[in-house]
């Protein structure tokens, strides 16, 4: 089966508007992890990922007939651009239904080449479905990001210049994994000369789409989808993709949004430029696979697949990089409250810097502390310091993998409310574009007292709100439902250890 692709890649039509691009060595990252990383950097295209390839080459073998009406398709961007480069370089119409979530650079880049854009839809299933629907009802040619073998063979190519520029000398080849159109051109190309190169999908651990479908060995349909990374934020990978990688992936990585953030400083470290957090997946999946197999002396290629990065999500990719290469450890402790335990803590400490240091009275014999601590030796040198906090006997929760200490408490410790009765406390995530915040708002009324109120916009595609909410028992069923109703991605928070140490009351 693969076999079959090899005639249709050869053949793609991608270079009347791809170039050929580099694959570059990765110096820094590469001494760190005692392996060759290559990075192929299709973020160098000029809609600035690979997707141009694929839309290029299906529109370009397209019947004429089929296209009279214009093409159309449902993108979060990066297709959508390839879509409308190719339509205006071939002087068709385009039509892109975009999620209204799309960052505002991918808007307005497909906007500037011509295609006329309609936004639908929190996710790019909800695109879907309205830009199938407009396809059947004005007859114009549905253009699809990943579920078409010329798709699929335009996307191959990538591997095709990969081969060309390293022969049989790779150990693995890591792929980012949304629908599935890159990874089974890449795999169906390599395997068919190469069998022996291992070919390593990476998702994000909220869209595992791929993941499941290899695990339980049949497509599966995701209840929702992490938009972090926007750019593989789909629910179901395609018919034909999972066919290809039924049979030539060899393993698909799930990384966390710290990690991938990690991999975004990793790329500009070596690179200069910044990845978009799909684009920067590869990287984040290399580390973690050579981490987990203690590899050392291999050639490792990562594609680099975009660098549609909208600005002001850099704020959260800064914060979060950090942790998520385990440069900075986040930990709660409590210690004595009287003259001279902070001095003794932070002896404990030693000469390392603190990153942040935040703590609030609880009562006449105890503080609690919320610190933030830089690691130059990872997670080693973190569990050292926990380790040596506890044999002095020191209370310690390590809180570097809490993401409400993440995104909320480390913001705003020393809110605590000892008269607030009945507390309960909720994390919300609803879409962040104009109005939402006081859509939610509204949706929360005036039944119940809010007691605790947290947003942050740090630019990401979802904004964070945390709230307390005091409901009187006799109200907790009537409180369910109205959560349920409220159409709102939400997790009660009220049992988290970092409310209890800094926010709720000390009986919590």
């Amino acid at each position: 089966m693969p076999d079959s692709y090899i005639t249709r890649i050869l053949k793609a039509r991608v270079y009347d508007v791809a170039q050929e691009t580099p694959l570059d060595e990765m110096p820094t990252l590469s001494r760190r992890i005692s392996n060759q990383v290559l990075l192929k950097r299709e973020d160098l295209q000029q809609v600035f990922s690979f997707k141009l390839r694929g839309a290029y080459n299906c529109i370009a073998r397209l019947d004429p007939v089929r296209y009279k009406n214009g093409v159309i398709t449902a993108s979060a961007g990066n297709h959508a651009q390839g879509v409308a480069l190719a339509a205006q370089k071939m002087g068709i119409k385009a039509l892109i239904v975009m999620p209204k979530t799309t960052p505002p650079i991918k808007v307005a880049a497909v906007r500037d080449m011509g295609a006329r854009i309609l936004l639908h839809g929190d996710t790019y299933d909800d695109a879907y479905q309205h830009a199938q629907a407009l396809a059947d009802k004005r007859g114009m040619a549905f253009i699809h990001p990943y579920d078409d073998p010329d798709v699929i063979a335009g996307q191959g190519t990538i591997a095709m210049e990969i081969l060309h520029a390293t022969s049989d000398t790779i150990q693995a080849i890591f792929v980012p994994v949304g629908g599935g159109g890159l990874i089974a051109g890449v795999a169906a190309y390599v395997k068919s000369l190469y069998p022996h190169i291992r070919i390593i999908g990476v998702e994000p651990d909220d869209a595992p789409c791929m993941f499941l479908a290899i695990k339980h060995k049949k497509r599966v349909v995701l209840d929702q989808v992490g938009i972090f990374a926007d750019g593989v934020a789909v629910r179901q990978v395609g018919v034909e993709p999972f066919r290809i990688a039924k049979k030539c992936v060899d393993e698909v990585i799930l990384v966390s949004t710290d990690e991938i953030c990690a991999a975004v400083k990793d790329i500009y470290d070596d690179t200069r430029s910044i990845a978009e957090p799909a684009g920067a997946l590869a990287i984040a999946g290399l580390k973690k696979y050579v981490e987990r197999n203690k590899l050392k002396g291999q050639r490792l290629v990562a594609i680099d697949s975009g660098a549609n990065m909208n600005f002001d999500r850099l704020r959260h990719v800064a914060e979060r990089a950090d942790v998520g290469e385990r440069r900075e450890a986040l930990i709660a402790a409590t210690i004595p409250e009287r003259p001279g335990s902070f001095r003794k803590f932070c002896q404990i400490i030693g000469k390392r810097s603190l990153t942040e240091f935040n703590y609030r009275y609880a009562d006449p014999d105890n503080a609690h502390i919320f610190a933030g601590i830089e690691l130059n030796h990872g997670e080693g040198e973190k569990n050292a310091i926990i380790r040596q906090l506890r044999a002095k006997k020191y209370p310690v929760i390590d809180m570097t993998d809490n993401e409400m200490a993440k995104l909320h408490v480390r913001y705003m410790v020393g809110g605590r409310a000892e008269d607030v009765e009945h507390e309960l406390l909720y994390r919300f995530e609803f879409p962040e574009r104009p109005g939402a915040l006081l859509r939610f708002l509204m949706h929360m009324g005036r039944k119940w007292n809010i007691s605790l109120f947290h947003y942050r916009n740090h630019g990401a595609a979802y904004g964070r709100v945390l709230v307390g909410i005091q409901i009187p028992p006799a109200d907790t069923k009537q409180f369910k439902t109205f959560l349920d109703n409220l159409g709102y991605a939400y997790a009660e928070e009220t049992a988290n250890p970092a409310y209890r140490l800094f926010l709720g009351r000390n009986n919590n």
